[in-house]
């Protein structure tokens, strides 16, 4: 019967180890944190160039001109996610990050949409592209929120 004492001490001691983080994967982490952050931040600066009056453009009815920018946006989303595959990922981490980046390309894929759609002259359905963007960027930020990412973070509605 002492056994039985003994047990659920150390079932809830498991648990208890289970739940919490080990540091070593922290460590790596903040190692991949500090290595993407200035990939993003580079992309972050390029789209606040590229898509700089966007809005106004298509509030004006310059749909041709809007989608040329939307488009520049899109290669340099694709250019940062080839250089954020490259980066090693941590292990533990792994089959998040490839979650994160597949949501990355995504979000290309919806830049590319939205250029076509605005060249089209096809407003509306830019519109339901510039939501599935946001509701994209918004799933790949939560995918990420243990990194803690600053430029890492894809903010659509910043710009567009």
């Amino acid at each position: 019967m002492p056994g039985k004492k003994l047990i659920l001490p150390l079932v809830l001691f498991a648990a208890l180890l289970a739940a919490v983080p080990s540091f070593a994967d922290d460590g790596e982490r903040q190692v991949y944190k500090a290595e993407v952050e200035p990939i993003c931040k580079a992309n972050t600066q390029a789209n606040e160039k590229i898509l700089k009056g966007v809005r106004q453009l298509v509030k004006a009815g310059k749909l041709d001109a809007a989608s040329k920018k939307v488009f520049a946006a899109a290669r340099a989303l694709k250019r940062t996610r080839a250089e954020l595959l490259a980066v090693p990922k941590p292990s533990e981490d792994a089959a998040r990050l490839t979650k994160w980046l597949g949501y990355v390309k995504e979000e290309v894929t919806l830049f590319e949409s939205l250029g076509r759609k605005l060249k089209a002259g096809e407003k509306t359905q830019a519109q339901k592209m510039v939501l599935r963007l946001k509701s994209t960027a918004d799933r790949a930020n939560n995918t990420v929120l243990d990194f803690e990412f600053r430029y890492c973070r894809f903010q659509p509605s910043k710009f567009i």
